[in-house]
């Protein structure tokens, strides 16, 4: 790993390529059949790249008091970036990472591999079962950034694996996950109908592009069986360098409209990101 070269692996999803940055020493992208997963930067584990993982971080960095500990379960692995940022920003976080790709697991585990010390536990197993096995009110954040290839797999979009995160997710817990969508925003609407049976907050965050149907892009949902701080959070996305919006409250409820809650009988993956929305060389 000395040599900044490209790396180039078969995985269970597909084809693994992890590229260098020429800019930052030991930082490097991760692709799977071209389509970006991770960024990771070895040296400075709170560099975030992708804007979706810096409002995920956003929305943690608002739960608890600020730099406390926190326990995080994280759905969806890749090479842990966010569990990296908030092993750096929370030390003496315990968090667990749940990866399905074992193949991935074991390219990050070799070439990106996660310090000790950092409270960082990675689990090669399926998200939701996973989940359905895990203790209530167990954790303060739950992170869902699950993606087979470029879509979300149906089992985790029903209002049963809402409820299955409500149920582990401590009272003054926040659920955030990773979604993408574009107009009509069919799928984005009935995620955020299906969440509404199962927390009583809702919020989005998005850039103004995506929500006005400009483009095919990602989108943070937020869940919580408290009031979120939505002014702070808002003041903190609207400050990055990339600025985003947070909807809740009325302007959220008619962006959902007549949107119904999907149930495991009748749901499906994410829709399919049109060609090159999100893929690198």
């Amino acid at each position: 790993m000395n040599e900044a070269i490209p790396v180039l692996r078969a995985v269970d999803s597909g084809t693994a390529k992890l590229l260098p940055d020429v800019d930052r020493e030991r930082a490097w992208l991760l692709t799977v059949d071209g389509a970006p997963q991770s960024y990771v930067d070895l040296d400075e584990p709170t560099h975030l790249e992708f804007e979706y993982v810096r409002r995920l971080a956003h929305v943690v960095d608002r739960v608890g008091d600020e730099g406390a500990p926190l326990t995080v379960l994280h759905l969806g692995g890749g090479a842990c970036t966010l569990p990296r940022y908030v092993a750096a920003t929370r030390p003496g976080s315990t968090q667990s990472v749940v990866e399905a790709d074992t193949g991935l697991l074991a390219l990050v585990t070799e070439l990106l591999p996660i310090p000790d010390g950092t409270g960082i536990t990675v689990h090669g197993a399926d998200a939701r079962h996973w989940l359905e096995a895990a203790q209530d009110r167990s954790v303060d954040v739950l992170v869902g950034d699950v993606f087979g290839g470029s879509r979300v797999p149906a089992h985790l979009t029903s209002v049963e694996y809402a409820r299955e995160c409500a149920r582990v997710l401590r009272t003054d817990g926040v659920y955030a996950a990773n979604l993408a969508d574009g107009v009509p925003f069919g799928f984005l609407r009935s995620q955020l109908a299906t969440f509404a049976t199962a927390f009583g907050e809702l919020a989005l965050i998005a850039e103004p592009s995506v929500l006005r149907g400009r483009r095919f892009g990602n989108a943070v949902l937020v869940a919580s069986h408290t009031e979120i701080d939505t002014a702070a959070l808002a003041r903190r996305t609207a400050a990055d360098a990339f600025p985003a919006r947070v909807e809740h409250g009325a302007s959220l409820r008619r962006f959902i409209g007549d949107a119904s809650p999907v149930r495991d009988s009748g749901a499906v993956p994410s829709p399919r990101p049109p060609d090159g929305a999100f893929s690198v060389g």
